[in-house]
């Protein structure tokens, strides 16, 4: 009885870590850092969209440990356009505007790029962004130069990387959102 009762505990023991093992988000495996002068890029990381998307937004965190500010833009072949883009409430209205000339990085400053925060936006998609995949995007900075970046794609509404789905699942564009240009 006592053996039966042990197998019975290390055979749930083993299915129960085999489960959580395969829910582990591998996004966060193959997404990498990456550096260009004074400035270290982590956890780039993008969103799905659905096949009628005109715009996606980009995210990360970027870190400048230099002794000057820099300042960020983006170009990307994924869009017409690669902008940086601030959100803000005004009035119970979430609006969006570029942030004009890009996004200042101070000395010692961390940045980082989230939903309903700074981020990148891809204006004029030429395809749709598949979970999964990635988007390339070339970051420049007005100092320490260009470095090109793979965005991991998660899921249609993920908060986070890693994320199967749920969180801030307002689109760009969507009737919920009052987009200022």
């Amino acid at each position: 009885m006592a053996n039966r009762l042990r197998n019975t505990v290390r055979c749930s023991l083993v299915t129960a870590l085999a489960l959580a093992a395969a829910q582990i988000p591998t996004d966060r495996c193959w997404a990498a850092d990456y550096s260009v002068g004074s400035i270290h890029i982590t956890q780039p990381w993008a969103r799905a969209t659905p096949k009628s998307a005109t715009s996606a937004a980009g995210y990360m965190t970027v870190t400048n440990d230099g002794a000057a500010a820099d300042r960020l833009t983006c170009s990307t072949d994924a869009a017409a356009q690669c902008q940086i883009h601030s959100m803000s409430m005004e009035g119970g209205v979430m609006k969006m505007r570029p942030a004009e000339g890009g996004l200042e990085i101070k000395p010692g400053e961390t940045v980082t790029l989230k939903p309903s925060g700074f981020h990148v936006m891809f204006v004029g998609l030429k395809h749709p962004l598949e979970q999964g995949k990635t988007v390339a995007v070339t970051l420049k900075f007005e100092h320490a130069g260009a470095v090109d970046v793979e965005y991991p794609i998660a899921a249609i509404g993920a908060p986070a990387p890693g994320s199967a789905s749920g969180g801030d699942t307002m689109m760009h564009g969507g009737s919920m959102m009052q987009m200022k240009h």
